[in-house]
């Protein structure tokens, strides 16, 4: 294919993998057209399609993650854009051997291993028009690059997307699945919880008109997290459409320990807080829950400690409605499972409710 041959600028190659000769800014956004471009249709009439994926430290995930793209039967063009980030297990080792054993898999380097940075040097670096956003811990089904083209084209949609179907393998895993996939865990949006086809205010991952990210400037790699719906959020604000489409679903790998959880939750609540801090018209109730709930818990311990056994009301209403909930969820889920549901969602909530609370002003 034309993305394996030495017409790269700027690239260096080493065998199968190929790493980029110069390091990322600080901030940096897409602006300029990558020059390996290919927009000719194929044989097929299917339209070319980039999918991109940025790891780090991703070797009990990578290989199936990546071989669920590759083994796509997509009629068109496919490539796959790994951003490999400075991976301390064997991750780099894995997708050097599978680019071997694959033409259409290639390897950019990200030096700073954050996901934003990595995502805009894979889409500098895409050859297609239509590009698709993967992890490395999640698995695509059958027909999803099919379907995210068939709903771009139908649409006219800037950005297409399903739901993240959270799947675990241990009871822990399975209860922080049903948190995910449930209103008790994450509240109601659609690529959670599910919904009818229709403009959104995000979606899970995207799959994206290279027009659409070059007219916004990509991804803002000042955003550590919450750059997917920051990034949605830019190209609604410019007069594009973010689609959501129960027709698209990836299977997604939650935390496997509490410990965690609770880091991956509190910092998304500082970097939520960092883009409120950007964007402030798009502060609404649903993001004050977490730490309006916080400060309710704490203020109610601290009521009844002080003496006034009313305090304790706001602690113990909170943990009877988690428990109900809960109970509500998961009730096809083993009692192994939800044991832990109660505290996986109390934990969800409060992780991301501390870290909003607390997001450092200069946390960018």
């Amino acid at each position: 294919m034309s993305r394996m041959s030495n017409a790269r600028r700027g690239r260096i190659r080493h065998g199968a993998r190929i790493t980029n000769g110069s390091s990322p800014g600080k901030v940096r956004y897409i602006m300029e057209k990558a020059d390996n471009r290919d927009s000719s249709p194929s044989s097929s009439g299917a339209p070319g399609v980039s999918v991109i994926m940025t790891v780090l430290n991703e070797e009990r995930h990578i290989h199936s993650a990546v071989r669920a793209v590759l083994d796509q039967d997509y009629p068109g063009p496919l490539e796959l854009i790994v951003a490999l980030g400075p991976s301390s297990d064997s991750t780099d080792e894995i997708v050097a051997e599978m680019a071997a054993e694959d033409g259409r898999l290639s390897t950019v380097a990200n030096p700073n291993g954050a996901t934003p940075c990595g995502l805009n040097l894979a889409i500098k670096e895409a050859a297609h028009d239509f590009i698709i956003r993967v992890d490395g811990h999640s698995v695509l089904p059958q027909g999803y690059v099919g379907t995210a083209v068939e709903v771009l084209e139908e649409t006219g949609a800037d950005n297409v997307g399903g739901i993240m179907a959270a799947e675990g393998t241990t009871p822990f895993e399975k209860a922080v699945a049903c948190a995910t996939n449930s209103w008790i865990g994450v509240g109601g949006a659609r690529f959670h919880t599910g919904g009818t086809p229709g403009p959104a205010d995000t979606v899970y991952l995207g799959s994206f008109r290279r027009s659409a990210l070059e007219r916004v400037g990509g991804f803002d790699e000042t955003l550590h997290r919450a750059q997917d719906w920051e990034l949605n959020y830019r190209i609604r604000r410019a007069g594009g459409t973010v689609w959501f489409t129960p027709r698209m679903w990836v299977v997604y790998r939650p935390r496997p320990q509490i410990r965690k959880l609770v880091k991956q939750y509190f910092r998304t609540g500082q970097w939520r807080r960092a883009v409120i801090r950007q964007h402030t018209e798009t502060l609404n109730v649903r993001y004050l829950a977490p730490p309006l709930a916080v400060v309710g818990i704490v203020g109610g311990l601290a009521a009844g400690a002080a003496g006034v056994t009313a305090g304790f009301l706001l602690p113990a209403g909170y943990a009877a409605a988690i428990i109900a909930g809960s109970v509500v969820v998961g009730r096809k889920e083993s009692p192994s499972t939800l044991v832990r549901l109660p505290l996986v969602c109390a934990t969800m909530h409060t992780a991301w409710g501390i870290g909003f609370l607390f997001s450092p002003r200069d946390l960018r």
